[in-house]
């Protein structure tokens, strides 16, 4: 049953960040700009997001089997259309559904782990979970890349459509839930809205919203759109030194995650300094980048990519929040409310740079320089700094609400005082 769910997040990525290697060819197959391009990535980035409440609703409805059924069909219809389309406003509608289909996906296999596993494993499970979506981006990066440049195109989308029906296959197969999970309750039309109400009016669940939104988008940005360009032709890098940079990327994410997940089970009161710790290292490697107005090594490209990887995994924590703040009636409502905020992130880091790169070159370009992208990827510092504020307020909101059930976060001076007093003794 796990492996099933796992394998159907996989190829999730996989549909998810294949438009990260075509980005170069998808200008030119839809004879867009950068605003053009970024908006085929953003079409499907905000579907899911805006699905991410719809979906959670759904699977609190109707249970992780037929959402991971249906969200896999749909994504194998959307590539289908992307194989056979070059028109731009079809490949939008393509884009959609591999948005909606996509949207259920990982909150049904977090779903699954909480219902299967004991809770002080759920952590690492999720972990283990994101690190195995990971590796979807390492088949984008070398096979779904290889099959792009050597057979073109329709081949490596139809490809990808038969392996979403194959996950399909897989899924409806391979997963139920235990007894107690397989019955569904029918529940009043108006639920929807007071799950949402009760999601957003609680802190913890703010908070991992504002962790999921602060962490992961600088990556996604580099590996759903803008990497592969950025590295070809600002960098100049080749096509295969742009692949194995992403592959850098997930490596990294993927060795960090059970790290992170780790840590979450073993330090529940300090889940927030692993959410913060992730994203000041971020914005420390983005400044790293773009001091420089030449093309850097590839070994401090490399760097950069390690740790724009560790901010992937990191973003779970969000999640986690989400299972400590939430009843199980009303888990699959936080858990999707959670997960937007990577993705609504996301949207607005791929959009501004996008709109940067068109404003800042000359009209009709379709390639960029190296200050053009500087000035771009530097806009990001806007999402940043909110989803910054976003998690120091709500932290200290959520210690409020902790305090009033009686657990008080002691300082991590003391904290660290009493951990030396009990490794010092005899």
């Amino acid at each position: 049953m796990f492996g099933a769910a796992v394998l159907v997040y996989f190829v999730a990525v996989v549909h998810r960040t294949a438009l990260g290697v075509a980005g170069v060819e998808a200008l030119d197959r839809f004879g867009t700009e950068a605003t053009g391009l970024a908006m085929l990535s953003v079409a499907q980035i905000a579907t899911y997001a805006a699905m991410q409440i719809p979906a959670g609703h759904l699977l609190d409805r109707f249970g992780p089997l037929r959402m991971l059924v249906a969200g896999s069909i749909l994504m194998a219809i959307g590539q289908a259309a992307m194989a056979f389309t070059d028109s731009l406003g079809l490949a939008l509608v393509a884009r959609v559904l591999l948005g909606a289909g996509d949207a259920p996906v990982f909150i049904s296999a977090t779903r699954l782990i909480s219902a299967w596993f004991p809770p002080r494993r759920v952590p690492v499970l999720v972990q283990v979970t994101g690190l195995v979506g990971q590796a979807g981006q390492l088949a984008t990066a070398i096979p779904v890349a290889w099959v792009l440049y050597e057979l073109g195109w329709t081949p490596a989308f139809g490809v990808l459509a038969g392996v979403g029906l194959v996950a399909a296959v897989v899924a409806a197969l391979g997963i139920r839930m235990p007894d107690a999970g397989d019955r569904v309750t029918e529940q009043p039309p108006d639920r929807l809205w007071a799950s949402v109400r009760a999601a957003t009016a609680t802190a913890g669940n703010r908070l991992g919203f504002w962790s999921h939104f602060v962490t992961p988008f600088s990556a996604n940005v580099i590996t759903l759109l803008w990497g592969v360009p950025f590295f070809v032709t600002a960098q100049g890098r080749t096509p295969a030194e742009a692949s194995g940079l992403l592959v850098v990327l997930t490596v990294s994410a993927m060795v960090s995650g059970p790290t992170a997940g780790v840590l979450t089970a073993r330090h529940p009161l300090r889940r927030s300094w692993i959410v913060l710790g992730s994203a000041v290292a971020t914005g420390v490697a983005w400044v790293a980048l773009l001091a420089f107005d030449t093309p850097r090594p590839l070994w401090q490209l490399a760097l950069f990519c390690v740790v724009l990887g560790a901010g992937g995994p990191i973003s779970l924590v969000g999640i986690d929040f989400a299972r400590s703040w939430s009843p199980v009636s009303r888990l699959g409502i936080a858990s999707g409310y959670v997960n937007v905020g990577g993705f609504a992130s996301t949207v607005v880091g791929v959009l501004l740079v996008g709109l940067v790169l068109q404003l800042a070159s000359e009209p009709g370009a379709t390639t960029y320089s190296l200050d053009e992208y500087r000035l771009a990827f530097a806009s990001l510092l806007l999402p940043w700094l909110v989803g910054l504020v976003g998690v120091l307020r709500n932290r200290r909101l959520t210690r409020v609400d902790l305090a009033a059930e009686g657990v008080v976060v002691p300082p991590i001076r003391e904290a660290v005082r009493r951990y030396r007093g009990r490794t010092e003794r005899p």
